[in-house]
């Protein structure tokens, strides 16, 4: 939980507050993944960062309290969040190299997986009240 609660924080705080240069340097100023799906939009972009805070403050409250149904909720709402992402990309890998299509794949399924890992490991938790 605290991985996945890292890989949406990071980025959403960048993202909320400070939009320009997330839509610019994202994830490496030498990358900008981002500025190959202009325009900039400022709103989008702290829109974009806010409710990734608010995906990472669940994550977080589940990496703290590891109750089995709030880490299954947490898991869950990574992956409505991570698995649209990834199909989207999937979709539009013509706009990046080699290298970057390489890094997009793997720190999109990353959390897939490890949401994934989270729910198969919680189900079959019989600890009581997780």
């Amino acid at each position: 939980m605290v991985l996945l609660s890292l890989g949406q924080g990071v980025p959403g705080a960048w993202a909320l507050f400070a939009p320009r240069f997330f839509y610019d340097g994202f994830p490496l100023p030498a990358l900008a993944w981002v500025t190959k799906f202009p325009p900039y939009n400022e709103h989008l972009v702290r829109d974009l960062g806010a409710l990734s805070l608010g995906l990472t403050a669940v994550l977080l409250m589940a990496a703290v309290s590891p109750e089995r149904r709030l880490v299954r909720a947490a898991a869950f709402g990574c992956l409505a969040f991570t698995v649209p992402h990834l199909i989207f990309h999937a979709a539009h890998l013509g706009r990046f190299d080699t290298a970057d299509v390489i890094g997009q794949l793997i720190s999109q399924v990353a959390p897939i997986a490890v949401s994934g890992m989270v729910l198969v490991l919680s189900r079959q938790s019989n600890r009581p009240n997780t």
